[in-house]
């Protein structure tokens, strides 16, 4: 349970380190559809249809994706960040 509350607090960091990398200009190729992939992930609409599976998708598997695309950047994107 630690764990994702952990995973959860590191969801806003990752956010604005997304935020920072697409405005990044050496930002990959493939992090712009990812990002339009998690956001239309993030609004499906089986969020709505069944509760449950949204709940664990929006709770669990979002940020998780989410922190696992952010560690595929280069690292001085990171480390850019973080200054």
């Amino acid at each position: 349970m630690f764990r994702l509350f952990r995973l959860w607090g590191r969801t806003g960091r990752d956010v604005r380190l997304l935020w920072y990398a697409l405005g990044h200009r050496q930002r990959p190729l493939w992090l712009a559809p990812a990002a339009v992939l998690l956001c239309v992930w993030a609004l499906e609409p089986l969020n709505f249809a069944v509760p449950f599976v949204g709940v664990v998708d929006d709770f669990i598997l979002l940020p998780l994706a989410l922190h696992t695309l952010m560690r595929l950047l280069p690292g001085e994107i990171r480390t850019g960040f973080r200054r």
